[in-house]
């Protein structure tokens, strides 16, 4: 009889569930080799899931145009190989010598912006800004001198830096081609695990997600190409130092939504207002501008439609996946939602209509 009741069965459900959870706390440390490996493979998998989806559409054109899919894939590496020594020989050397700038004149960084803020407060126009004591001042030394600590801390985890980049070149490659190669049998595998009689609406869901995951993707990657692009034209032009690392820096950020784009003004804004307040102004000019071609311009002609995420929602998804896994975390919040958020409600409208039908 208890068993019928609601109340109860969801009491028990509970009770069981927070027993599975305790016990899997005492046993946790046995797990603890699986958590290594999925870290060390978190970004290559990751890198090569971004990769799948951006090579996929060339791959099927020439499997299309009979080129065998072994074929074509070591085709596009060629071709990877070779832009890849485009860029060394002319990328390369610039973007290496305004590296080495940065990273000998950074301990001179917050002293240079010391300088500047007490030039903007002899100035009668904004005095009326720094009275008395600025805190303002204060905490920007402090922002910039933490970041300059940051950098030289990586710069000494230069080693660790080394031995993950190695990581992921030698196994990036590898787990790339087979996910080029055998894309087609993944579906069939996934929807081996689904019951008989849900296999439709499975294959519906997977169609769903793998849309959204590619369109995501794909069209992330070409606007922020663009804008990269069009912010190391402008800040070349304005006589920006670092242009074209600032411009480097800010197309991953960009990748985060919302608050990429204000990640990627502060280091922006924080080496032009040590040119002069004037060069930080027209930067920012040129960051908005750029911002505003890629929203108003790009977008709707690249990508026709928007997320179906609220931008509040997107901001809360983004800090927990940073609070979790960092910047990794951050870069892959978005995807990971849109996928889960996909999934659920697929196998709500399932539930519904099983339920509806029983009526």
């Amino acid at each position: 009889m208890l068993l019928q009741n609601k109340f109860f069965r969801t009491t028990l459900g509970i009770i069981f569930l927070l027993l599975i959870l305790y016990l899997g706390s005492k046993v946790i440390a046995l797990f603890s080799p699986v958590a290594t490996i999925i870290n060390l493979l978190l970004v290559p998998m990751m890198l090569s899931g971004f990769m799948y989806y951006l090579l996929r559409p060339l791959v099927n054109y020439l499997d299309k145009r009979k080129l065998k899919r072994p074929i074509a894939i070591l085709l596009i590496y060629a071709v990877f190989i070779a832009l890849f020594a485009v860029f060394w020989v002319a990328v390369w050397p610039t973007l290496q010598d305004q590296i080495q700038n940065f990273i000998r004149n950074a301990p001179y960084l917050v002293r240079d912006l010391q300088g500047q803020l007490d030039r903007l407060r002899e100035n009668p126009l904004f005095a009326r800004f720094f009275q008395g004591e600025s805190d303002l001042t204060v905490r920007l030394t402090e922002y910039l001198q933490n970041a300059v600590t940051w950098v030289t801390n990586s710069i000494s985890n230069l080693i660790t830096v080394i031995s993950n980049i190695i990581v992921v070149v030698a196994t990036l490659p590898i787990i790339l081609y087979y996910m080029l190669k055998d894309s087609h049998k993944l579906p069939r595998i996934l929807l081996g695990l689904v019951p008989r009689k849900y296999r439709s609406e499975g294959q519906e869901m997977l169609e769903q997600v793998d849309s959204a995951l590619s369109s995501f993707i794909v069209t992330r990657v070409i606007l922020n190409l663009i804008l990269g692009l069009i912010l190391f034209i402008g800040f070349a032009l304005l006589g920006l130092p670092y242009a074209l690392l600032l411009a480097i820096i800010s197309v991953p950020l960009n990748f985060i939504p919302y608050i990429g784009a204000i990640l990627a003004s502060i280091p922006v804004v924080i080496v032009s207002f040590i040119e002069s307040p004037m060069t930080a102004l027209w930067s920012l000019v040129i960051i908005v501008i750029a911002q505003q071609i890629q929203d108003n311009l790009l977008t709707p002609i690249i990508y026709g439609k928007s997320l179906d995420v609220h931008p509040l929602t997107t901001v809360i998804i983004v800090l927990i996946g940073g609070e979790f896994y960092g910047i990794i975390g951050v870069l892959i919040a978005l995807p990971v939602y849109m996928t889960v958020k996909i999934i659920f409600l697929r196998i709500y409208e399932i539930i519904v209509a099983e339920r509806t039908s029983e009526m």
